[in-house]
């Protein structure tokens, strides 16, 4: 199937729809969320917490014998609030770092939760089959309710930023501050924690527990590059989210033997690689752009300078001198005269030039401040 094929099939098939909006949804809702996680530096979070959720859902099973995607999920909720809480507590009560804590849960949880599945896929029952789609996840089971979930949890979640906004925003910066205002530091913690872990437990079934870290922490790390602004951050990241759901279903939906979860991790990636390369701020191609110009900067105030300290034993700033008195100058070119030129700091006659009245006073801050620098 072709992607023009997947357009027309989009708006005619009622499965396509479904799988196609729970991405989207999925994608805002991690984005948005994600952007706290990636600018509290927890980004190790998302990956404890979504394979702390595993031995949940195992759990879950072998207590009801049901595969139902909500018992399931509120499984992988409690094992997820667990895991998180296990985290503070180690951090709170022992010398151990955070990421030491996130490590450990996330082994811990992880390895008891691959055993349970091994137990599962051993027991004579045949209804234990297709639990382990929540290891790498499976966007074609998604059902209308799991789409209604999602929505319905992506709108409390930008419910709870929106009435929290301003406290959210003053704990990312400033805690201590936001504490001496009055505001309940731990609540707010809480909160938001709570949501990520919600926002994990709904994505497991899409993208899976190896790759839901990335579909919280992707969006938002591509969205950091291109503001500093909070509020433009959290709308980018849910825009990239939502677009790499949506281009991941296209592509895995449009190719034969490609799973969704990982597409969608890889389109986000792609996000971020651009992002890292091309934003104006803070991307790897623009700082080479400004640091060689910068070069080119230093290059011609050196000439400048150098020029002042000549023109400056003469009454008279527009007296001439020859070019082949700079050809002695480290660094000097020709080229570089025709900048200075083109900058109106100095003037040429064939073989002479002279600094303007423009290009004396610019020379000579340089030239003062090179002095004051020695």
């Amino acid at each position: 199937m072709n992607f023009t094929e997947y357009i027309d099939l989009l708006f005619t098939d009622y499965t396509l729809q479904t799988i196609t909006l729970g991405t989207a949804v999925l994608g805002a809702l991690c984005g948005m969320l994600g952007s706290f996680a990636v600018l509290r530096k927890q980004s190790l979070l998302g990956d404890a917490i979504s394979h702390a959720a595993l031995p949940g859902i195992a759990l879950a099973f072998l207590i009801t014998g049901s595969k139902d995607s909500n018992t399931l999920l509120i499984g992988a909720l409690i094992s997820g609030l667990v895991g998180t809480f296990w985290i503070r507590g180690i951090v709170k009560n022992t010398h151990l770092k955070s990421d030491t804590a996130l490590g450990l849960i996330l082994s811990l949880f992880f390895g008891f939760g691959m055993l349970l599945l091994t137990f599962i896929q051993k027991m004579p029952n045949a209804n234990q089959a297709g639990l382990d789609k929540y290891l790498f996840g499976q966007a074609a089971t998604l059902l209308t309710s799991d789409v209604w979930t999602m929505c319905v949890i992506a709108g409390l979640s930008l419910l709870v930023l929106l009435v929290f906004w301003k406290e959210l925003k003053l704990m990312l910066f400033d805690a201590d501050y936001t504490k001496s205002l009055g505001f309940n530091i731990k609540f707010l913690d809480v909160l938001i924690t709570f949501f990520i872990v919600v926002s994990i437990v709904v994505g497991l079934q899409t993208v899976g527990v190896v790759l839901m870290s990335a579909m919280l922490l992707a969006p938002a790390a591509a969205a950091r590059q291109w503001t500093n602004s909070l509020s433009v951050m959290v709308g980018l990241a849910a825009i990239f989210g939502a677009t790499s759901g949506v281009l991941g279903t296209a592509i895995s939906a449009s190719a034969n033997n490609l799973s969704t979860g990982p597409v969608i991790v890889l389109i986000a990636a792609v996000f971020v690689l651009i992002s890292f390369v091309f934003s104006p701020k803070r991307g790897l191609l623009f700082r080479e752009i400004r640091y060689w110009n910068n070069r080119k900067d230093l290059q011609l105030n050196k000439t400048l300078a150098f020029m002042y300290h000549i023109v400056k034993t003469h009454e008279n700033i527009d007296h001439p001198h020859a070019i082949k008195i700079l050809n002695s100058f480290q660094g000097f070119t020709r080229k570089s005269l025709q900048k200075l030129e083109d900058r109106e700091y100095i003037t040429l006659n064939k073989s002479m030039w002279s600094l303007t009245e423009k290009g004396f006073e610019k020379a000579a801050n340089l030239y003062n401040q090179s002095e004051e620098n020695e």
